[in-house]
């Protein structure tokens, strides 16, 4: 009773109270819903240039070093160029203690001589034997003469001791004389023989004696040369870039050749050994110009042309990198062999187009799959666009009535890493697509994981 009374004396403040209540109610609820849903962040289209470059780092080396080592071993004794030294071909660079060389050649000599003196000693003895052999042939030919003066002499002796005019003893005797002079010339033959047999064997000694000779040679022209090594030389003209010894220090030679200089042929032509990752070497070309900075002059910008990229892959942490050689020129040596250069590498160009924000192609908003594949085919989106992205397909988002997304497929080119060509699609010049999105229950900004790759086509 008492509140239906007091509805009666105060019926319109009470309808106007419940009113309030009702739109509190319904603003909240209102206010509510709208601070629940996503706030987008967007970027325009725009219409201009995009250069598609490969970023690489590299190191500038001369055209030519030349590694200048040392043959021999020994103990630096004297040093003639420095670092920075500019050097010419044929003059000293260093010299190494020679007296162990000398030594060397020395002997050498001394067993050269020996040997020679060895052949005109084997050349004397061949003369003797020949002489030898000439009078032994003389001596046969006595015996023979002598020996068919007996035998002529038993026939006549032995003729007449069978008629009785000689004895038998006086017969014997003649007949013994014609076998002793028969053995004689064999004994002279035999001892011919043997003179040719000798002849043939100090020939023999000869020929080796000669071979000595050579051997000898060859031992006599390496120590010279040797010592002639001792001695460092500069292959080239240049400029020393490094110096790897000091005086009194031992060089040894054993396995290989120490490196005791480095020359760099022409500091006024050089070259950026830049590594560019596999993925960009399809789109790189020969001959294209390219600009690099270096730590020294950072204000400035050089120019060069990529002249080869080497066949010879590096990988490191699976990660396969190709040397691209850039040739530029250096009149004035300011540039250094060492030096890091940052190579930018122009790979594509497109004058007057529309360019998409990378950050929109990288955009994907925060919906349920299933609402996600109902809005691609709702709007045509094909897989390809949201996949793989072959022949370069992809998505784009754009803002719809009432803060509802809208997917537009389409076909991208070359990148700057800011901006993508748009080459296909139902795009314009200052439409506005969404880059990320901000959502009031997360309290932060959703943005496309992964920065820009570098290459050419997205």
């Amino acid at each position: 009773m008492v509140i239906q009374d007091y509805y009666k004396k105060h019926k319109k403040t009470v309808t106007l109270a419940a009113i309030a209540v009702v739109v509190l109610v319904t603003v909240g609820m209102v206010m509510k819903s709208r601070s629940s849903q996503a706030k987008y962040l967007t970027a325009a289209v725009q219409q201009g240039d995009i250069t598609a470059a490969v970023q690489a780092t590299g190191t500038i080396n001369p055209l030519t070093t030349v590694p200048v080592g040392s043959y021999v071993s020994g103990t630096v004794k004297y040093i003639f160029a420095d670092f920075n030294s500019t050097v010419h071909a044929g003059q000293v660079l260093a010299q190494l203690d020679p007296a162990i060389y000398q030594a060397q050649v020395i002997q050498a000599h001394g067993n050269l001589a020996n040997a020679q003196a060895n052949v005109q000693n084997l050349e004397a003895s061949i003369a003797a034997d020949l002489a030898g052999i000439q009078n032994n042939q003389a001596n046969i030919t006595r015996l023979k003469a002598a020996a068919d003066y007996a035998r002529v002499n038993a026939a006549r002796i032995d003729n007449l001791a069978k008629e009785g005019v000689l004895s038998a003893d006086q017969r014997d005797m003649t007949s013994s004389s014609e076998q002793q002079a028969d053995a004689q010339v064999i004994a002279a033959e035999a001892q011919l023989n043997q003179a040719k047999a000798q002849l043939e064997q100090t020939r023999a000694q000869l020929q080796q004696a000669k071979a000595q000779v050579e051997v000898q040679t060859g031992v006599l022209k390496q120590a010279e040369t040797n010592l002639a090594y001792t001695t460092i030389v500069s292959p080239i003209d240049g400029t020393v870039v490094a110096r790897n010894v000091t005086v009194g220090q031992s060089v040894a030679a054993s396995l290989q050749a120490p490196v005791v200089f480095s020359i760099a042929q022409d500091l006024t032509r050089m070259q950026v050994y830049a590594a560019t990752d596999e993925s960009d070497t399809g789109n790189i070309k020969i001959g294209t110009e390219v600009t690099f900075q270096v730590d020294a002059f950072p204000s400035e910008t050089f120019t060069g042309r990529v002249s080869v990229i080497r066949l010879n892959a590096t990988t490191i942490q699976n990660v396969v990198t190709y040397n691209t050689i850039i040739d530029f020129e250096n009149p004035q040596e300011k540039l250094l062999p060492g030096e890091t250069a940052y190579v930018t590498i122009p790979i594509g160009h497109a004058s007057d187009c529309i360019k998409v924000p990378n950050a929109a192609l990288r955009f994907t908003p925060e919906l349920p799959r299933s609402k996600l594949q109902e809005l691609y085919k709702e709007y045509g989106i094909s897989a390809s666009a949201t996949g793989t992205h072959p022949g370069g397909w992809r998505v784009v988002w754009k803002l719809g009535p009432r803060g509802s997304l809208i997917p537009v497929k389409v076909r991208t080119g070359i990148t700057d890493y800011s901006f993508t060509q748009l080459i296909d699609g139902k795009l314009k010049s200052g439409d506005e697509l969404v880059t990320g999105q901000e959502s009031a229950s997360a309290g932060g900004t959703q943005s496309p994981i992964g920065g820009p790759r570098f290459g050419g086509r997205r």
